[in-house]
């Protein structure tokens, strides 16, 4: 099939960023290779049966293994009567019954609904509700959340998983020790739900009904993160997570021009693959390569994460500046062997030039920025792969993507003035589910995506990102910028993390507050003041400082600035 809607215009000579791009890569994707993200899976299967495809715990699911799994869920969904483009909730960690879920769940032809298994009650409600979704697979830590909405949603169908179904005869041993040693599984009464097990126990494989899908059918409902308002859903197409998965292929190929290509990649998924980045980066990449991908359930617990990794030879690895920042204060971090380390990729949120320049002096490898959302599938930048200095951008747009910084009035703004990045690609989503309102607002007559994020080209076509428009701090009528404040706070030996907001100023407006959770506990605020005013203006130093423990994050890690905002 031919490549999807939002295609480029204009003349060649105004993609500036084209004359940055490494030597290999083309300007523009070709045919994409599959119709859909089910043929993928059944070529993938086919062509690398006996490779590992996810490990978890210790336990390795081969291709072969993942294409009987995969087709074993499809047909236990058509068999209850489900059908295609009905939604489908996934409600799992990072485990293997996640992509074995998710990948029957597409095969089926059926769409996707991924959820944080860390949401409240009220949050799930709204989003089982808003996608009408008609079945969940969720797994037991998590099914006291379904429990107290089920009555209030359209749910006909609940599976509950278990820790260790998928991990043999450890996985009793798992089970046992999550329930009633660690107690992680509070109490909860679904009378007419059907275990995870016993769905694989009871599905025919061979009864999976072929589906005919299209790239412009829908593949997943992915909920915004909702720290921006109301969640919605990104209504994504096969054609927009295929398109992205070949870009970034074709990115990729940058490093191997420096580096030699494994005969199998292996990627390491710390990041939850119920969020876009490692949906994409991590789930789709390695399934079309033919990778495997270790599967981290919580990698908030660092010590059991990096102990993790020592026993495995990474070559990628997709993370964000908090991840990375808090292995690096690990004190067994050192003793990886990173030898086999080809590409680090930031993403979610800014990589603070301190921490990047300690990650690629303590790993020898570079973290690689990248910049997307949600709504495009997601990643629409990166910088080049086959250079190793940070760059202090997000990059260059992928091929077949345009990138454009314009003004309230929707104008085009010239090379090197600020403003809203928009984004126009195969990736770009259809809509917001159900919300044609909001649909037209972010996406343009001319198909671009307007993204709220405020952003500068560089005359190599470089994007920065400068902001969220939200987050802007206005002081006496002067922009301040957060991610400036908090890069200047991170350069300081002694803190570990910083955020930077907007308060009430009865002088100038607004004044900048900076969170603080220290490194040094010596740090005292006068040390910070001082080192702040060594490198920054006037008008941005941060008039109050505020030590915490911890700054609150969303599960993926993303510093909620709106939630201290809140509260200061």
């Amino acid at each position: 099939m031919t490549t999807p809607t939002h295609m480029l215009s204009g003349r060649a000579e105004e993609k500036i960023w084209l004359g940055s791009y490494p030597v290999r890569v083309p300007s523009r994707l070709g045919d994409l290779k599959e119709s859909s993200l089910a043929e993928l899976l059944s070529r993938s299967c086919a062509a690398y049966a006996d490779r590992p495809a996810f490990e978890s715990m210790g336990k390795v699911l081969t291709y072969r293994e993942l294409d009987s799994a995969t087709r074993s869920i499809a047909a236990w969904l058509q068999q209850m009567g489900l059908e295609k483009g009905d939604r489908v909730a996934v409600m799992m960690p990072n485990i293997l019954q996640n992509p074995v879920t998710v990948y029957g769940i597409l095969r089926a032809g059926m769409v996707v609904v991924n959820v944080n298994p860390l949401y409240t009650p009220r949050e799930l409600q709204h989003q089982l509700q808003d996608a009408g979704a008609k079945a969940i697979f969720v797994l037991e830590n998590f099914a006291h959340t379904v429990e107290q909405v089920l009555a209030e949603t359209e749910l006909k169908h609940v599976v509950v998983a278990s820790m260790g179904d998928m991990l043999g005869a450890k996985g009793l041993l798992v089970n046992l020790v999550v329930r009633h040693v660690k107690k992680l599984v509070p109490a909860y009464n679904l009378p007419k739900a059907i275990a995870f097990k016993q769905v694989m126990a009871e599905a025919n494989a061979r009864a999976m009904k072929p589906v005919a899908i299209s790239g412009n059918d829908i593949a997943f409902l992915q909920y915004t993160g909702g720290t921006t308002g109301v969640s919605k859903g990104a209504t994504l197409t096969h054609a927009n997570l295929l398109s992205n998965k070949e870009q970034l292929i074709l990115w990729l190929e940058a490093v191997f021009e420096r580096r030699k290509r494994p005969q199998q990649l292996n990627f390491l998924c710390a990041l939850p693959l119920y969020h876009i980045f490692a949906l994409t980066v991590n789930s789709l990449m390695g399934l079309s390569m033919g990778g495997c991908n270790l599967l981290i359930a919580n990698p908030r617990d660092i010590p059991a994460f990096v102990k993790e990794w020592k026993k495995h030879q990474i070559h990628i690895f997709p993370g964000l500046n908090t991840l990375f920042n808090a292995l690096m204060n690990n004190p067994d971090f050192n003793a990886i062997d990173f030898s086999q380390l080809l590409l680090v990729l930031g993403g979610g949120m800014a990589v603070q030039r301190p921490v990047a320049e300690r990650w690629q002096k303590m790993t020898g490898c570079a973290i690689t920025e990248g910049y997307g959302l949600s709504e495009t599938s997601p990643v629409a930048t990166a910088n080049r792969l086959d250079r190793a200095e940070f760059t202090g951008t997000v990059g260059l747009p992928l091929p077949s993507t345009d990138i454009e910084i314009r003004d309230d009035m929707g104008q085009t703004l010239p090379i090197g003035e600020v403003g809203e990045i928009c984004i126009r690609g195969p990736q770009v989503m259809l809509g917001y589910w159900q919300r044609p309102a909001e649909t037209a607002q972010v996406i343009s007559p001319d198909g671009f995506f307007r993204t709220g994020d405020i952003g500068v080209m560089d005359e190599h076509g470089y994007t920065k990102i400068v902001d969220r428009k939200k987050d802007m701090i206005l002081v006496s009528g002067f922009n301040v910028y957060p991610n400036e404040i908090e890069e200047v706070a991170a350069m300081h030996p002694g803190v570990l993390e910083a955020a930077a907001v907007g308060v009430p100023d009865e002088h100038s407006g607004e004044a900048v507050k900076l969170f603080v959770v220290r490194k040094d506990p010596t740090l005292t605020e006068e040390e910070l003041k001082h080192h702040c005013a060594e490198n920054l203006t006037g008008y941005k130093r941060p008039r109050h400082i505020e030590f915490r423990d911890d700054l609150p994050k969303t599960n993926v890690g993303k510093i909620l600035r709106k939630e201290l905002r809140a509260q200061a």
